[in-house]
């Protein structure tokens, strides 16, 4: 009799224990269920899964739109300006300080411009030369104008 009563507690104990862990599951169950027809008038299982699909096919396609726009930027970006470079100097010994420069403007091929400024007491001037390659196109660069395309980063 004892041992009966004793085995009774146990049996309604488990079975506590395992009502618990269904009710437990159930309400997860149903709040991921909610979460999925959230937005969704008809709450049937075929347009909360129909509705998934479209908007995967849908993602899916912007994504590869996404990467063909990407793939033309990268391509189309490399012509841009992406080194500079900037030196200060001074030319003539009657002025004083550096105010004359060199900047240089190049893309990712080293293919560009350098700016000159070269001042003295009466004038400023200003000279530009292009650039292919990291060298001087149609004029002989300086050695300022080779140490600032040096320093283009």
């Amino acid at each position: 009799m004892l041992l009966d009563l004793t085995l009774l507690q146990y049996l309604i104990l488990g079975m506590l224990v395992w009502l618990i862990i269904l009710t437990v599951l159930l309400v997860r169950t149903i709040t991921h269920y909610c979460r999925l027809t959230k937005n969704i008038t008809k709450k049937d299982m075929k347009t909360v899964l129909s509705e998934i699909l479209n908007r995967h096919q849908i993602t899916g396609k912007e994504v590869k739109d996404l990467q063909v726009v990407v793939r033309k930027i990268g391509q189309n970006i490399r012509n841009h300006i992406q080194k500079i470079g900037f030196i200060r100097f001074n030319p003539f010994l009657q002025t004083g300080g550096d105010q004359s420069f060199v900047l240089s403007l190049l893309d990712d091929k080293d293919n560009g411009f350098v700016l000159s400024s070269l001042h003295s007491r009466d004038t400023t001037r200003f000279y530009a030369k292009t650039v292919k390659n990291g060298k001087g196109d149609d004029y002989q660069l300086s050695k300022e104008e080779k140490k600032a395309i040096k320093n283009a980063k």
